[in-house]
């Protein structure tokens, strides 16, 4: 990344809306079982490793530059000062040296805010610990990177087989990234826009050069071709928005309708409060063909289960403390807009509500009402993800301090106290990698996401799928659940209840033994 690549609304709103009680940064716990005899250092192997094939992904060197007195979206700019060390650090466990040990320490360090002045991403390399395990916790800002083109930086650092990969060196091609003379650009731009005809099908791939600087008239210039961009694009866009529109508006005066809009209405609980500038972190595994199977033998999919399990979990945690709700609990789950193969380094997330069916307490009735509730969630929401694709970069001057301020005075006032909340907790299901990988020769054992909690939703359950297992990764505000270890202790047993409760008649006693 030799030239200034200015955000997108949307990946910009993960900088405006972090304060130092919300970090917006996504991260894993991985750990590693070291090769038999292995007798080097794997810190400095690994930071080798790293610094080998940084070029295949420009985004680790990409630092933000800020627009004149904040009146537009930031860019990424090459860090001229870039310092793998910086970025790489060798962690240190207190004894027993264990993954319960680690875990806190992964939600403690979860919980500090990335420097700014830097690439925003930072690895942590933990040696010495049990059956000569090797822990690895990562983040990197969720302005950076969504889910879909994690998976695609996994595909950069790690390896399907024990011995390294070589990637090949990239020359870069200095003349294409020389900047050119904002005039120039402008009667470019002029001569650009006559010459094309407004055809609805060119619309959406309508560029105007840029001036690629971060001086104020730069800025001011960029930010005028982009309105100009996004304009034209939108009146390409007009018949499927008006088509959106009408579809949305169709479901909700649908008398059908209102039980699905019925059903997203989110109870107030005690995971719906201003959260502290602590994390709590704790991982936990199952089985994904005894997942899946679950959910043919149900007719849903994967993530009904995933719905389940998480809704089995809270309705326990809950009941334990007085605090279940008569009305189902709701989660937010994020819905992937990245078209296969798309492997940029930015944020392609829409979102639904779903209703977790929390106040069913038998475990094959709650599954079977969270198939139905979700189905028709996503009916519900197909009209808006339609439009994401639209809104999401609608971008105006000034709007970046606003938000700023905004965020920083519903963190400071406590808001999310007295408001209904949108959701009760955040679901996540991300699809990774049925191989094994290798990092510098030692096998990646579990790769448990960790995410990020946000007042009013204290908690936030993601899961990555590996191999033949499901990695569960739960993430709380600290002041509210000060050892989410708790609920991962559960889902064991939850996975063991839903399995037994759908298991063909023949089988439900050998499930339940």
């Amino acid at each position: 990344m030799s030239h200034a690549k200015k955000l997108s609304s949307m990946d910009a709103s993960f900088l405006y809306l972090e304060t130092p009680e919300m970090p917006m940064h996504v991260g894993s716990m991985a750990i590693f079982k070291l090769k038999d005899g292995y007798q080097g250092d794997f810190f400095e192997d690994f930071k080798k490793m790293i610094a080998d094939r940084i070029h295949v992904a420009p985004i680790l060197k990409a630092r933000l530059e800020k627009a004149p007195l904040d009146i537009d979206n930031p860019s990424w700019v090459e860090d001229d000062q870039f310092d793998i060390n910086r970025h790489i650090f060798r962690g240190g466990l207190p004894a027993p040296h264990d993954r319960a040990t680690l875990e806190r320490t992964v939600g403690w360090i979860h919980a500090k805010l990335l420097n700014r002045a830097r690439p925003l991403w930072e690895f942590y390399v933990f040696e010495g610990m049990e059956n000569n395990e090797v822990g690895l916790y990562s983040k990197m800002h969720h302005a950076c990177i969504d889910g879909g083109a994690g998976a695609a930086l996994t595909n950069m650092i790690y390896d399907i087989t024990p011995v390294p990969r070589e990637f090949p060196k990239v020359v870069p091609n200095k003349q294409a990234n020389e900047p050119r003379d904002i005039a120039a650009n402008m009667l470019d731009s002029y001569t650009q826009l006559w010459r094309q005809p407004l055809d609805a099908s060119k619309a959406k791939s309508f560029d105007l050069p840029r001036s690629g600087k971060s001086d104020l008239g730069s800025v001011l210039f960029d930010n005028a071709m982009f309105q100009i961009e996004s304009g034209i694009r939108m009146l390409g866009g007009v018949p499927e928005t008006v088509k959106s529109i009408r579809d949305m508006v169709a479901k909700v005066s649908d008398p059908k309708s209102r039980e699905s809009l019925a059903s997203m209405v989110s109870p107030s609980t005690m995971l719906n409060k201003t959260i502290s500038s602590e994390r709590s972190f704790a991982g936990v595994s199952v089985s994904l063909p005894e997942a899946k199977a679950i959910a043919k033998q149900a007719g849903g999919k994967l993530n009904d289960v995933v719905m389940a399990l998480s809704s089995g979990v809270l309705r326990r945690y809950l009941l334990e403390h007085g605090g279940l709700p008569n009305r189902s609990l709701t989660a937010a789950v994020p819905i992937s807009l990245r078209e296969e193969g798309n492997t940029e380094a930015n944020n392609q997330v829409f979102g639904m509500i779903c209703s977790l069916a929390s106040n069913i307490e038998d475990p094959k009735e709650r599954l079977q009402a969270i198939i139905a509730q979700s189905s028709k969630s996503k009916e519900m929401s197909h009209p808006l993800r339609a439009l994401m694709p639209s809104i999401s970069n609608i971008s105006m001057l000034g709007a970046p301090i606003l938000i700023q301020v905004l965020a920083l005075l519903y963190s400071r006032s406590n808001l999310s106290d007295v408001l209904p909340p949108s959701a009760n907790v955040t679901i996540s299901n991300v699809p990774g990698p049925r191989q094994t990988l290798y990092a510098v020769g030692a096998e990646l054992l579990h790769i448990f996401p960790v995410s990020i909690a946000t007042h009013g939703l204290a908690l936030n359950i993601t899961v990555q799928s590996y191999r033949d297992q499901l990695d569960f990764g739960f993430i709380a505000g600290a002041n509210i659940i000060p050892h989410v270890e708790v609920l991962a202790n559960m889902l064991p047993k939850e996975f063991e209840l839903l399995a037994a409760a759908v298991a063909p008649p023949g089988n439900r006693a050998s499930a339940a033994s």
